[in-house]
């Protein structure tokens, strides 16, 4: 609602938010920041995934490194993400680094959704690196994306703790996730299933939003869903210019698995796979 009832956007609200001053992040310190220089310490994030529907037990954050947590002017902690930084643990033979096309389209389509209201990733900035990388047309001017997230833990996060690591694990990791995004869950009955509905009805809404105002997500893996209930990864996405429920923007989605009518079954899937991962932990008892 807060978002719904302002009348104009500026560009340096986001920082404002953050409690960064935009005239700092404008001088060469600031630069140096949002181009990692500054950054002693970064992590790339593992998880799991289901791409397309085949699972893939170690993905991780190939481009992208999370520079840390900021807690913003309504006491929300949030991450800062640098996407095209630059290779890490799994790039797997990928460069790591992105040109300025795409990284100014995620930009530009998470303040649409934000302006719309509906619940997104955003853009603090985008840096030109002034390099150049390779793609499949030729050279293209770098470019480096600071992602502003809620968290970036993800159905595929969730995944990655289920196959990889013990059942311990698994209970940290729901901790963590009903503390930073549903602490009301903390004080249910039972907290890892109160997290699942949490997560099914912020999806559920979100994927509502998705289909009212004709967005096409194109990539809906697992490892692209939230548990925040944020829209994240802006691929090939696309608002649709006319009404078409078989509307595709994946140029490898050539069987229309992620097309803008599958939405909601896709996302049904998708937390389908997450509540799998949970059932250990919301009673040890299989049956």
């Amino acid at each position: 609602e807060k978002y719904r009832r302002r009348e104009r956007y500026t560009p340096d609200e986001l920082a404002r938010e953050l409690g960064l001053d935009p005239d700092w992040l404008r001088s060469p310190e600031g630069l140096a920041l949002l181009s990692g220089d500054t950054a002693e310490t970064t992590y790339a994030q593992a998880y799991s995934g289901h791409q397309f529907g085949q699972f893939n037990p170690v993905l991780g954050d190939g481009r992208a490194l999370l520079l840390g947590e900021l807690v913003d002017s309504d006491g929300r902690r949030r991450d800062l993400h640098l996407k095209g930084s630059g290779r890490t643990p799994f790039s797997r033979g990928g460069d790591g680094k992105a040109p300025l096309g795409p990284m100014l389209r995620e930009h530009l389509m998470g303040e649409a959704m934000h302006a719309l209201g509906i619940p997104t990733t955003r853009g603090l900035a985008v840096v030109s690196t002034g390099e150049e990388v390779l793609r499949q047309l030729g050279p293209e001017p770098g470019a480096i994306l600071t992602r502003v997230a809620a968290s970036h833990l993800r159905v595929g996060t969730f995944e990655f703790a289920a196959t990889q690591r013990s059942l311990e694990t698994r209970r940290e990791l729901a901790d963590y996730a009903i503390q930073r995004h549903w602490p009301d869950a903390a004080s249910s009955e039972n907290p890892p299933l109160e997290l699942l509905r949490c997560v099914v009805h912020a999806q559920a809404q979100l994927i509502a939003q998705w289909m009212l105002v004709g967005f096409v997500h194109g990539v809906m893996n697992t490892d692209n869903m939230t548990i925040s209930g944020e829209t994240i990864d802006y691929g090939p996405c696309a608002f649709v210019d006319e009404f078409s429920l078989g509307a595709v923007f994946s140029s490898i989605d050539r069987g229309g698995r992620y097309a803008y009518g599958n939405q909601p079954g896709i996302a049904l899937w998708n937390l389908s796979r997450f509540a799998e991962t949970l059932l250990p932990v919301i009673d040890e008892e299989p049956n």
